[in-house]
């Protein structure tokens, strides 16, 4: 039986990957497990990687319109395409300026930003003839919540508005985030997610900052962005939701590794929220590279391995989408439940380890 709801309600998401734009694209590839990964070009993408996922034609202006986006770079114009073809799906129609309202929330995990935009910027304060010689219209990009407050404006979305920063696992602090908003009262709806781009700065970021265990099985690096609706348990559109969320819990490693914080983010979950292992149906491991991937396996294991659930690998495919990975991890589990009849009341864990410590799990029951 299908335990009553109490935390907000998952009523809808969207996606923009290497698979595709939208979701129905995001489902199709997950369900062909094709690999995305494509030969750069070295005339368009300067960088130290050969291949990575990209999302395939995506030119902002081709997608968006030339309409607001002359200046928008490329972590800004996924976010906004992202949250656009959500809310076709939850309007039916094409969105705009009165899509949003007066109580709807966006919330988006990010890393920086856009490194790119960063430093191109900073670049040209120092090629120009003196340091104010810059493109005004390009400094809203260097700007860490310019994505998220592009998208409040392009769609109306006048309620809070917040952009939250905690690499991997930003994808499930913005999910805490925007349960905290709805529990508290604080917005009628709230559009969660997060977002990251492939770019020559992200990737030589990547390149000089990685550890040698984390070459040893890097992924080529992946972009695009998730974003879910939450409603809250008690809205007209709650009962046909997809999943609720239980719990967001979240950690940070200290000197003796991930694995005693995250087994610590679990426990405290399972705890808190009253959910037993037997009731797990699914686990979705964020699978760093390196020896924090290896930790965060071990650690499942040794806390489910008897109830040997479904293990729901996060979309390798797509490649390392860094600060979206969590939020991709997400909507891979609801995609996966989409196909399985027996996921029904029961619990998926969603976990996160980032190689700066931050360790975070979320707790969805599935409709």
């Amino acid at each position: 039986m299908v335990a009553a709801v109490r935390g907000p309600v998952i009523s809808g998401w969207s996606a923009v990957s290497p698979y595709g734009i939208g979701r129905h694209a995001f489902v199709e590839g997950l369900r062909s497990g094709r690999s995305t990964a494509v030969e750069l070009d070295p005339d368009e993408w300067s960088g130290p990687g050969e291949r990575a996922c990209l999302v395939p034609g995506f030119v902002i202006r081709e997608v968006l319109g030339r309409k607001g986006t002359r200046s928008m770079d490329r972590v800004t114009g996924l976010a906004v395409t992202a949250v656009d073809r959500l809310l076709r799906e939850v309007t039916g129609a094409e969105p705009g300026p009165a899509s949003g309202g007066d109580d709807v929330a966006l919330v988006l995990g990010t890393n920086t930003g856009s490194a790119q935009s960063i430093m191109d910027h900073t670049r040209d304060t120092f090629l120009e003839e003196k340091p104010f010689y810059v493109d005004p219209s390009h400094f809203p990009n260097t700007v860490m919540n310019c994505a998220s407050g592009q998208c409040a404006i392009r769609y109306g979305l006048r309620g809070p508005n917040a952009t939250v920063a905690a690499g991997r696992a930003s994808g499930l602090q913005a999910l805490h985030y925007g349960r905290r908003l709805l529990t508290s009262g604080r917005a009628g709806s709230v559009l969660v997610g997060a977002v990251e781009e492939h770019s020559a700065a992200r990737a030589w970021l990547e390149h000089h900052t990685r550890g040698a265990d984390e070459r040893a099985d890097a992924v080529p690096l992946g972009e695009g962005c998730a974003v879910l609706r939450l409603v809250p348990a008690d809205a007209p559109d709650a009962a046909a939701g997809l999943a609720e969320v239980v719990l967001v819990e979240s950690g940070v490693a200290g000197p003796d590794g991930a694995a005693p914080a995250l087994t610590r983010c679990v426990r405290r979950a399972l705890r808190r929220s009253g959910v037993s292992p037997a009731e797990v149906w699914a686990i979705s491991p964020s699978a760093p590279a390196g020896s924090a991937g290896v930790a965060e396996r071990g650690v499942l294991e040794a806390l489910f391995g008897d109830v040997e659930p479904r293990w729901v690998p996060h979309p390798e495919p797509i490649g390392d989408t860094s600060a979206a990975a969590a939020a991709f991890q997400v909507v891979a589990v609801l995609a996966t439940a989409e196909d399985a009849p027996d996921a029904s009341g029961k619990v998926a864990v969603i976990t996160s380890v980032d190689r700066d410590g931050a360790v975070a799990c979320a707790l969805l029951r599935l409709r």
